[in-house]
């Protein structure tokens, strides 16, 4: 069957997932004093040009249901949609994008459109992709591979690691005086989606980036094992030297199957800030 896939700017792609599978992407907003972009047109010199010029973070903006409701609208009617969200957890996203399906099917009810909160981010909604890639090519009709998708997000892992707290504290997530003191003892943020609701959560403070990264990476193997059949993906906010170091020594520790490597768009980047890394995999 001749699926679309559907994304939005929550999401952070490799160019090799693209290649695999065909997939759409509704951009968010991000707005910058009087300026006003969208995820998909801002590319990354501009993004922190835009921040180092006004020493502030951009405030983000949710697609709206009519946005949803024109991307869904140019697809093919014969064409069954699934849509993976950015989590519902920490945007309006997901919400907007049932209701501008919701939209479309009063006008046109024989459609076939799914959306899917995915509970994550970024390169977990890359790997929820990679894994709809397989499964078309081994013909799950449409109601299995929802089926499939679904039962996948419970099993995805997203952990984070800030190499910086500036964002959060420029975003106000932290208020400055306890950045500045966090700053000072050189304090590192480990983070991981919730299972449940599907926002944030901080699981470790850590001293030092070395200390951090190493923690960072035991995280993995308590969350997993058998990682011969499992791929995993990252994402790096503006340090891919970084990041390729950690994904090398990630993979000396554990034996996946492969790994993505690309970086942070617009809207990761506005929260982690420069240097942040993201890892997705299935713990199951």
């Amino acid at each position: 069957m001749n699926i679309q896939f559907m994304t939005d700017g929550g999401a952070d792609i490799p160019k090799r997932i693209y290649n695999m599978i065909d997939v759409e992407v509704v951009p968010l907003y991000l707005h910058f004093q009087d300026e006003e972009y969208q995820t998909g047109d801002l590319d990354m010199t501009t993004f922190f040009k835009k921040i180092a010029e006004t020493k502030a973070l951009p405030q983000s903006a949710a697609p709206s249901p009519h946005d949803f409701y024109e991307a869904y609208k140019k697809i093919d009617p014969k064409r069954p949609i699934i849509m993976l969200s950015l989590t519902k957890g920490l945007s309006s996203t997901y919400n907007n994008a049932v209701l501008g399906r919701n939209m479309l099917l009063e006008e046109e009810p024989e459609r076939q459109i799914v959306v899917i909160n995915t509970k994550t981010a970024s390169c977990g909604i890359a790997l929820l992709l990679h894994e709809a890639a397989f499964k078309v090519e081994d013909n799950y009709t449409f109601e299995q591979l929802v089926s499939h998708l679904e039962e996948r997000v419970e099993q995805t892992t997203t952990l984070f690691v800030l190499k910086t707290l500036e964002n959060l504290i420029l975003g106000g997530r932290l208020d400055r005086v306890r950045g500045t003191i966090a700053k000072t003892l050189n304090i590192k943020l480990l983070m991981k989606a919730n299972d449940e609701r599907g926002d944030i959560d901080v699981i470790e403070k850590v001293r030092g980036n070395k200390k951090a990264i190493n923690r960072f990476i035991e995280q993995i193997g308590l969350h997993a094992k058998n990682f011969e059949n499992k791929i995993i993906t990252m994402t790096h906010c503006n340090d891919e030297p970084r990041a390729k170091k950690v994904l090398n020594d990630i993979i000396e520790k554990y034996p996946f199957k492969d790994a993505f490597l690309t970086e942070t768009g617009p809207l990761i980047s506005t929260y982690g800030g420069e240097g942040a890394l993201v890892i997705s995999f299935f713990n199951k």
